[in-house]
């Protein structure tokens, strides 16, 4: 049967539309600690090589006095939260963890998130007790909270 040119044409808005999954508590923790564990093994190989360079630098990388490891502490958490801002911005949502558990970080939407919100959801790593934030089902810790956005499983993702 012929349709005629000038009728509507029908579609479904939905057709197109991915479906996501959250993330499992269990990825997301072994997302935080493959991200950990390659994060300080990158600031072993950056105190390893400004040691190299400048050896009057160990006794003050290697101190334990009071106030200079409160410092290297928030220097820590602070490098951390850049370091996590710059992967998921470099990696579109993903990070070293990230691709181990085939997850990545996207708006509520399910659009891919930008470069600020990356670096906002590392930032908001930084607040302290943001990880005890993640326990609960589902797992909803602050950085997805105050940047709108979630980390889904991409291999339950279906059209």
């Amino acid at each position: 049967m012929l349709q005629d040119p000038n009728a509507p044409k029908e579609f479904s808005l939905f057709e197109n539309e991915l479906l996501y999954t959250r993330a499992s508590s269990g990825k997301r923790l072994l997302n935080l600690i493959v991200d950990i564990i390659i994060f300080y093994i990158l600031i072993f190989l950056l105190a390893f090589f400004m040691v190299s360079v400048s050896p009057e630098m160990a006794p003050y990388l290697a101190s334990d006095e009071p106030g200079l490891s409160l410092i290297s502490k928030l220097c820590y958490t602070l490098l951390y939260a850049l370091y996590m801002g710059a992967m998921e911005s470099l990696l579109k949502g993903k990070s070293p963890g990230k691709y181990i558990t085939r997850t990545r970080a996207v708006n509520i939407d399910g659009t891919p998130i930008s470069s600020q919100t990356a670096f906002l959801r590392g930032l908001a790593r930084a607040v302290p007790f943001c990880a005890f934030s993640a326990l609960g089902a589902p797992c909803d810790p602050w950085q997805d909270r105050w940047t709108k956005t979630m980390v889904v499983d991409e291999r339950e993702q279906g059209s």
